[in-house]
């Protein structure tokens, strides 16, 4: 009995490390192909996401253009008449300078000539 029972347990020995091969094979499928599962969903998601971040981005942009348009419509006008109101003042500064040199250079010219300022 003794050699029936040491032949049994050495094919127990034999079979018990082809059971344990074949259940490590197995869980490793399953978790390849759990990662696998887990990887497209990802990337499935990073997907989704950044599409919906270009959609926002794009949006905004277009908001953000409309406002610069609608603020350079009402900037224009007002900018315009600025310059215009700016450009006439310096007219009439150029002009009050001009008579004050001229009238500068009369009394000058007066002085060396020896003339009075009421003899013009």
């Amino acid at each position: 009995m003794k050699r029936t029972e040491i032949i049994i347990i050495l094919l127990m020995l034999r079979v018990v490390p082809c059971l344990a091969d074949n259940s490590l094979k197995e869980d490793g499928r399953e978790v390849g192909q759990g990662v696998k599962k887990f990887g497209k969903e990802t990337g499935k998601a990073v997907k989704e996401g950044g599409r919906e971040a270009g959609h926002a981005l794009k949006e905004g942009g277009r908001e953000v253009g409309q406002s610069f348009r609608k603020f350079g419509k009402e900037a224009g006008p007002a900018l315009k008449e600025g310059g215009r109101e700016s450009g006439q003042a310096a007219k009439k500064a150029g002009r009050s300078m001009g008579e004050w040199f001229r009238d500068m250079g009369h009394s000058i010219r007066n002085f060396f000539s020896g003339r009075s300022d009421t003899a013009k």
